[in-house]
């Protein structure tokens, strides 16, 4: 039998769906490579854990940068990997079904399929990340009617209305969970004094991020972060609030908004009114932002919710489609 297998190749983390079994593994989109001879080290949640320890010639890179391949030879390498990893050999070669941006060019959907092959699939179907991820949340996309998805994930946020399986209109911002994290590290900098690496900055928007101040005392989640001092160059430990989060973000917040308002300012007014209706469908790790539901509905007036299970949205899509090719066959055709 021929396996059939979803992937969410994300910036961040990457996704495995397969035909029968569902969600097997997620690890993160990144490789760590010897610079002096050119081999990779690892992939996945090993190289991960290398991030600010390695020695000068060994680098960690993510082979996607803002949802395309930016390193053919990185991103080959973390296909076979998982590919093995879910113990797919090339005796079987599987049917891939892969998330990309919505606005992905042709040489960069080329650029998909050749290293999935390369890697061992049989057939490569890449599909546009907002279509899986509203497929995910399970939004009926095949219905005479408008839906809106904001696919929040870590290169960047994909915001589009859907109808008749197919997008209507769309916007790609380069904006989401990488951005926050380099916010936040900047504002730390700027606020504190406080230089913080990649994955404490990481840690300090999922603990106690938000996407609005809070007024009340008691929801003000406090958080005692440890980095260098730039001034002194020594060790130190500060206090960070959910309200100094809120205010990192805020810049970062606003051009998702815009990016929101402007695909409902080009959409049809009869594909307004269901979205009005329905609401905003927010997807992605990043969508777990707190409160951004609730600050998205403060600036457009449509009811805003985030996804059950937002996280893995694009990927339960991949699988909704490998189960029944036959009915998404007009999705998978779509350039």
């Amino acid at each position: 039998m021929i396996p059939k297998i979803g992937i969410d190749l994300g910036t961040a983390n990457t996704t495995i769906y397969i035909s029968g079994r569902g969600i097997v593994l997620t690890e993160p989109t990144v490789v760590a490579v010897d610079e002096l001879t050119n081999k990779i080290l690892a992939v996945g949640k090993e190289a991960k854990d290398m991030i600010g320890k390695t020695p000068g010639d060994i680098k960690i890179y993510r082979p996607l940068k803002e949802g395309v391949i930016a390193d053919y030879k990185a991103t080959l390498a973390i296909l076979r990997y998982f590919l093995n990893k879910v113990k797919i050999t090339k005796f079987f070669k599987p049917i891939l079904v892969i998330s990309v941006p919505a606005g992905i060019t042709s040489t960069e959907r080329k650029a998909v399929i050749d290293a999935a092959l390369e890697a061992g699939a049989r057939e490569v179907y890449p599909i546009r990340e907002p279509l899986l991820a509203a497929l995910g949340a399970e939004l009926p996309i095949n219905t005479p009617s408008g839906h809106m998805i904001v696919n929040i994930g870590g290169g960047t946020t994909e915001i589009a209305v859907i109808s008749l399986g197919g997008i209507v209109r769309w916007e790609s911002i380069r904006i989401a969970g990488d951005k926050f994290d380099e916010s936040i590290k900047e504002y730390l900098r700027k606020r504190f004094n406080l230089a913080v690496g990649e994955k404490t900055s990481e840690q300090i928007k999922i603990q106690i991020g938000s996407a609005i101040p809070v007024k009340n005392n008691s929801e003000d989640k406090v958080m005692e972060v440890r980095g260098i001092n730039i001034l002194s160059g020594l060790p130190v430990t500060v206090k960070v609030h959910a309200n100094n989060i809120a205010e990192a973000l805020q810049k970062d917040l606003r051009e998702i908004i815009t990016g929101i308002k402007k695909v409902l300012a080009n959409t049809p007014p009869e594909l307004v009114a269901d979205i009005m209706e329905k609401g905003i469908t927010l997807s992605g790790g990043s969508a777990l932002l707190r409160n951004l539901d609730s600050l998205i509905y403060e600036h457009t007036g449509v009811p805003t919710y985030v996804a059950d299970d937002a996280l893995y949205c694009v990927a339960r899509g991949t699988g909704k489609i490998i189960e029944k090719l036959d009915i998404y066959r007009r999705i998978l055709f779509t350039k």
